[in-house]
């Protein structure tokens, strides 16, 4: 345990830890999909990407949604992070940014 952390703030490091690392892998699965699987399929006719990148991003897209809403609770996030992260998780590069974003604004509190 972090000696400037109290204890009652363990679940909620360890709810935004689990939201950033899947946070992390649905939107690289994202990246990977849309610069990878994507242009193989449509300029190679190579279609198996698409297939299995796309698989494991709804997956992750899912589990995403899902810890972030149980996060939302846990953690006490401010009112626009909840439509934010939902909102990130369409958009390229989204999840990275609205981690940077929550996690900024939770130092602040």
């Amino acid at each position: 345990m972090n000696e400037h952390q109290p204890a009652q703030d363990q679940p909620a490091s360890s709810t935004l830890k689990t939201l950033t690392t899947v946070g992390y892998l649905e939107g690289t699965s994202f990246l990977l999909l849309l610069c990878i699987a994507m242009p193989l399929k449509y300029m190679m006719g190579i279609p198996e990407g698409v297939k299995y990148i796309g698989m494991a991003h709804g997956v992750l897209f899912i589990a995403y949604i899902v810890i972030l809403m149980g996060a939302a609770n846990k953690i006490k996030m401010p009112i626009w992070a909840m439509p934010a992260g939902v909102m990130g998780s369409f958009l390229p590069f989204g999840p990275f940014i609205f981690d940077h974003l929550l996690k900024k604004s939770l130092s602040k509190n």
